[in-house]
C-alpha cells in the first residue's frame, strides 16, 4: 500500500506561484514513479506531470510546459509541483499520484495510487 497526502493548495492571483508537495509512505518511494493530476469542475481528470523514481526524466502536460516542474526528493519521500505564471484555468483539484513507471503514471489508472487532492484557485 502507498499513502498519498497532498499540501499546499489555495488561493491565488493570475500570475502568481504555488509550491504543492505530496509526502508519501507505506513502501520504497524511490522505487516509483510519481505524478501530478488536475481535475476542474465538470471535466474529467487531466494529466499534468510525471517524473521517473531517480528523477532521470520528466514529462509534462503541453497546456503546463514551460510553466510548471516537477520535482522530487527521495530522502523526504516528497514530490513536488512548483506553478509558476499561474493562470485561471488552472485552477482545479490537483491530485498526486504514485505508479511503477512514468507511463503507468500518465496512464492515469485508477489502480494506481492516488491521494485526496488539494485545491487551487486562480483568481483573474
Amino acid at each position: 500500500q502507498v499513502q498519498l497526502v497532498e499540501s499546499g493548495g489555495g488561493l491565488v492571483q493570475a500570475g502568481g506561484s504555488l509550491r504543492l508537495s505530496c509526502a508519501a509512505s507505506g513502501r520504497t518511494f524511490s522505487s516509483s514513479a510519481m505524478g501530478w493530476f488536475r481535475q476542474a469542475p465538470g471535466k474529467e481528470r487531466e494529466f499534468v506531470a510525471a517524473i521517473s523514481p531517480l528523477a532521470s526524466s520528466t514529462d509534462y502536460a503541453n497546456s503546463v510546459k514551460g510553466r510548471f516542474t516537477i520535482s522530487r526528493d527521495n530522502g523526504q519521500n516528497t514530490v513536488y509541483l512548483q506553478m509558476n505564471s499561474l493562470k485561471p484555468e488552472d485552477t482545479a483539484v490537483y491530485y498526486c499520484a504514485a505508479a511503477s513507471s512514468t507511463a503507468a503514471v500518465r496512464s492515469g489508472d485508477e489502480r494506481n495510487y492516488w491521494g485526496q487532492g488539494t485545491q487551487v484557485t486562480v483568481s483573474s
